[in-house]
């Protein structure tokens, strides 16, 4: 058997343990709600919407013309700047997900905080500077 404060020591830990866990029961119970409404909607869509189809209906819709085999643009294939494009577009769009952080917590983070954006952002701007070099900024 424990010693009287070590059994006491045990329960303080276990009572004290207890609250933290209740403190995320709002934010379970908003997933499970959402995870229920999503399984809900699939298999209720089916079901709850129209039924009847016809050629039509089943045809792609692309702005009242009729649709065309393929595009007109580049004799069927898209040219890549297009996805040179979104391609950077999403990774200086991420550069900023990543500053967000640092911006609010700038006071806490302190000098370490500074350095390491500083260099995060060395990085960045070196990126900017090979793509830009490269010619992957240009439009034609």
């Amino acid at each position: 058997m424990l010693p009287v404060s070590m059994q006491e020591r045990i329960e303080q830990v276990a009572q004290a343990s207890e609250p933290g866990l209740q403190m995320y029961l709002p934010l379970v119970l908003l997933f499970v709600l959402a995870l229920g409404f999503a399984v809900l909607s699939v298999l209720l869509g089916p079901l709850v919407g129209p039924s009847r189809y016809n050629k039509a209906k089943l045809s792609a819709y692309e702005c009242g013309i009729e649709p065309s085999p393929q595009p007109v643009v580049g004799g069927g294939r898209m040219p890549v700047a297009y996805y040179i494009t979104a391609m950077l577009f999403i990774l200086f769009d991420i550069e900023m997900v990543f500053l967000y952080p640092f911006a609010v917590s700038a006071d806490v983070l302190g000098m370490f905080g500074l350095v390491e954006i500083v260099l995060f952002i060395a990085t960045v701007g070196f990126a900017y500077a090979y793509v830009w070099r490269r010619g992957g900024l240009d439009w034609n």
